[in-house]
């Protein structure tokens, strides 16, 4: 890296307005031995760099996103800048608030600027296609590569948090381009707000042979049953939960289901306790009753920042991809109906 400084990265957020289908393809000093080391700009440890969502840093050399919808965010000086990736994966990048542009199939130094920028100061954010299915990519950040006497900055933070859990709907399985044309992407950047989501394509409510959120919604990695996540690492404002569509193939009953979801709002309280939840009524209507039910169950509980949403007629056959999932026009469907509704609790 002739010419470099080696950077790399900490803490969590965004910054740049996505415009949906605009998505282009693109296959210091020593410490001395009394004083730690220093953390160098780009670091994954340089505090100027924000992770929001999920993610793993137990690693001080490598962070890694194991939900969808994470992102990191960074403004930095000079003219160029290169991710340092470990293996191969797919990943978007925004420079200065452009459109997210696909590196595919990428792996160890990654130039997101293969134009040199004009010098002065410049914003970065990188989300990972989701590791999940049959998609085996490596999500693993080690850091930035700058010009020599470049620094990084960080990105104003924005007021709201919301969060989003989900399966393979949430997650945006079927779009153009993943995540990044779902609605939780959609909704975030729509009302300028921080948004990461707990979802995984296939993920259930309950943990019959799938991912049941019920529990793994507390979980670092929704693949593993340790470690617990810290949720003093951040607060979400809103919680928006769209479960069931898939339990009915696993033989959940509606007494099962029930009390799962009134358990798992229960959790999401004692996680986030000044958040609005949203409970939505699955766009296949599966589990309505219940759901409803869950939510007047934590509402007579004295719960008064939990409603019930009602999607009925929200997609029609021109919003969906197959029978379950919606398509790029779906998902923009199901923004126009559901921002307002967030929007006015927060």
């Amino acid at each position: 890296m002739t010419g470099k400084v080696s950077r790399k990265l900490a803490t969590g957020l965004l910054a740049a307005v996505v415009a949906a289908g605009g998505i282009t393809a693109v296959s210091a000093t020593t410490a001395t031995s009394a004083e730690p080391p220093a953390t160098l700009a780009g670091e994954p440890t340089d505090p100027n760099i924000r992770f929001t969502g999920r993610w793993d840093t137990s690693d001080p050399g490598a962070y890694t996103p194991y939900w969808a919808g994470a992102y990191l965010s960074v403004g930095f000086t000079g003219t160029t800048v290169t991710l340092q990736q470990r293996d191969t994966i797919d990943l978007y990048a925004s420079v200065d608030g452009g459109p997210m542009v696909l590196f595919d199939d990428v792996s160890g130094e990654v130039n997101v600027t293969p134009e040199p920028l004009a010098a002065g100061e410049h914003t970065l954010v990188v989300s990972y296609r989701v590791v999940a299915g049959s998609y085996t990519g490596d999500a693993v950040f080690q850091g930035l590569s700058l010009d020599e006497g470049a620094e990084t900055y960080p990105m104003p933070e924005r007021e709201h948090l919301i969060e989003f859990v989900g399966d393979s709907i949430t997650v945006g399985t079927t779009t153009s381009a993943n995540h990044l044309t779902a609605y939780p992407w959609l909704i975030g950047e729509q009302l300028g707000a921080e948004h990461t989501a707990i979802a995984q394509g296939g993920a259930c409510l309950v943990a019959a042979d799938c991912v049941g959120l019920e529990q793994q919604f507390a979980k670092l990695n929704p693949n593993a049953p340790e470690p617990d996540w810290d949720f003093s690492r951040y607060q979400a404002d809103a919680v928006v939960i769209n479960l069931g569509t898939n339990d009915i193939g696993h033989d959940v009953s509606g007494e099962q289901f029930q009390a799962a979801y009134t358990n798992l709002l229960r959790t999401v309280r004692a996680s986030y306790p000044d958040a609005w939840i949203f409970a939505m009524r699955t766009f296949r209507e599966r589990y309505v009753a219940e759901t409803q039910a869950a939510v007047d169950t934590v509402i007579g509980e004295g719960d008064d920042r939990v409603s019930f949403v009602d999607t009925t007629g929200w997609l029609g056959e021109s919003d969906l991809s197959d029978a379950v999932h919606p398509n790029d026009q779906g998902h923009r469907t199901i923004t126009e109906h559901l921002a307002p509704i967030i929007a006015e609790r927060l």
